[in-house]
């Protein structure tokens, strides 16, 4: 009785799941839905002639992408094993290597899983962008299967229904079409609906990329831009958090003597500090010799000089030269020193109006720096620190509001938002256009060659055999770059 009970109630589940189109299994569910097939037909009859020029369009994208996808995999394996030779990578490959890896491993556990167009994220990731992740994982996915969907109504292939699906805890969307009409349209046609998907991904992309360049004018009548940098969050372990630090709607306006436009400025400024040595400050003799106070003087470590022995959280260690030695240290207040200071190299950037200055350099260890933030009206912020630190800490947006209710966040949102949707949707369309096992590129390109090669190679088993060796390579060079790749960041 007990085995018949559950039986039945096995058999309850599965009915229920079926009259809902939901499937569950180990990591994966899904759910498929007649629901939107009249839209999909509407969109698929709406103006032929257009929709017929939008795909033949997407076509020739799509067959570019797939040899320009190839070129570009060679290239990346090519750098990757360069890098790996490499003692001392530099940092601009580390950053670019890192998102060719995210993608790829992406596409390399949807190989694995045998499942096409679906996405998963890579390997670096912050937590707090998750929301944007999955929500651009789950629009590119639904525009991507969209281009597949209408395309196929648009060459008269009956669709089944349209689905989204979640692999543990990744979102993406599928079309589900009725494979004997697909088989019985000729090659071109079927290349129109491969290509779609890989074609609405670069759209969706490139107009993602016009919203971003043209935000300014899009909030204009809300927020103005080119004034500074506009804090909108500072992390609690960032060393600008303080009373005399930065705050959430304070704008920054100079690093130093580095003007401050923009969060480009602000990031183009600190990579500038950090890439250069220490900047000084001019201070007159007399003041410096007012200021300063006996402190013994050692060597650190990495060969540095340090003169402050107190402790002190307001005295730094200056160095400086006059016209009898060039290595003279003082340990001085800081702010009262860089404070309405002028910035200088060298004694002769201070020589001016016949008065005895010095320019003191602040004596710190290997890439620190001491960093004057201006942030107007409140007192400027000295910082003492690794310059990425601080930019890695602090948030900032070039938009500020004109009027007291609007939000900081949202421009920030926007443009976040906008970047994720360039870069995973592009990702997408150009990894699909791999010619690769269970991606588009496999289905593009046996179309292609059936296109192609019907005159040159007349038997069909010899041109699926050129189909499969080079689906065979496409998924080899993926693979290596996959695996050479996320070596590189597990290793390093």
């Amino acid at each position: 009785t007990v085995l018949q009970s559950s039986s039945s109630l096995k058999a309850s589940y599965e009915d229920w799941l079926l009259t809902y189109g939901l499937s569950v299994s180990p990591f994966h569910m899904r759910w498929q839905t007649a629901l939107f097939n009249r839209q999909f037909y509407n969109w698929g009859r709406w103006k032929p002639r257009f929709l017929y020029l939008w795909f033949s369009i997407g076509m020739v994208f799509g067959i570019v992408a797939m040899f320009g996808s190839v070129i570009l995999l060679g290239k990346t394996l090519m750098q990757t094993l360069t890098q790996m030779l490499t003692e001392a990578p530099k940092a601009q490959n580390d950053r670019m290597l890192q998102v060719v890896v995210s993608v790829l491993s992406s596409v390399f556990c949807c190989v694995l899983l045998s499942c096409p167009h679906k996405q998963v994220p890579g390997v670096n990731l912050p937590v707090s962008q998750l929301t944007y992740f999955f929500s651009a994982i789950l629009i590119s996915g639904v525009i991507h299967e969209v281009g597949h969907g209408v395309a196929a109504i648009r060459e008269q292939v009956r669709l089944n229904g349209f689905g989204i699906f979640i692999f543990i805890v990744y979102p993406g969307a599928f079309v589900d079409l009725f494979t004997t009409h697909l088989q019985l349209i000729s090659p071109v046609q079927q290349l129109r609906i491969f290509c779609a998907g890989v074609w609405h991904n670069f759209v969706l992309g490139v107009a993602s990329l016009m919203v971003l360049f043209l935000l300014p004018v899009i909030l204009f009548p809300f927020y103005y831009t080119g004034v500074g940098a506009l804090v909108t969050e500072v992390t609690e372990d960032s060393p600008a958090n303080g009373p005399r630090g930065l705050f959430v709607g304070d704008l920054v306006t100079s690093l130093q003597d580095c003007s401050v436009y923009s969060v480009e400025d602000w990031n183009s400024c600190l990579g500038d500090i950090s890439q250069k040595s220490q900047i000084g400050y001019c201070i007159n003799a007399a003041t410096l010799q007012q200021l300063s106070f006996p402190a013994r003087v050692y060597r650190r470590l990495d060969g540095t000089v340090e003169c402050c022995s107190n402790n002190s959280l307001t005295d730094i260690c200056f160095s400086y030269s006059n016209n009898l030695d060039s290595h003279l240290y003082s340990c001085l207040p800081a702010r009262k020193v860089i404070e309405a200071s002028q910035v200088c190299r060298t004694n002769m950037d201070c020589q001016k109006d016949f008065v005895p200055s010095l320019c003191v350099i602040p004596s710190l260890e290997n890439q620190t720096r001491l960093i004057r933030v201006k942030h107007p009206p409140h007192i400027d912020m000295l910082f003492v620190g690794h310059p990425m630190h601080l930019q890695y800490t602090v948030s900032l947006s070039s938009f500020v509001p004109r009027h007291n209710f609007l939000s900081i966040d949202l421009p920030v949102v926007i443009e976040t938002f906008c970047k994720y949707l360039i870069s995973l949707s592009g990702a997408l369309a150009v990894i699909n256009a791999v010619p690769c096992f269970a991606l588009d590129g496999q289905w593009i390109l046996n179309s292609f060659l059936e296109a192609t090669l019907s005159s040159l190679i007349v038997e069909k088993q010899n041109r699926e055999l050129v189909g499969f060796l080079i689906l065979l390579a496409g998924s080899a060079l993926l693979a290596a770059n996959v695996a050479l790749g996320l070596w590189m960041v597990t290793a390093r």
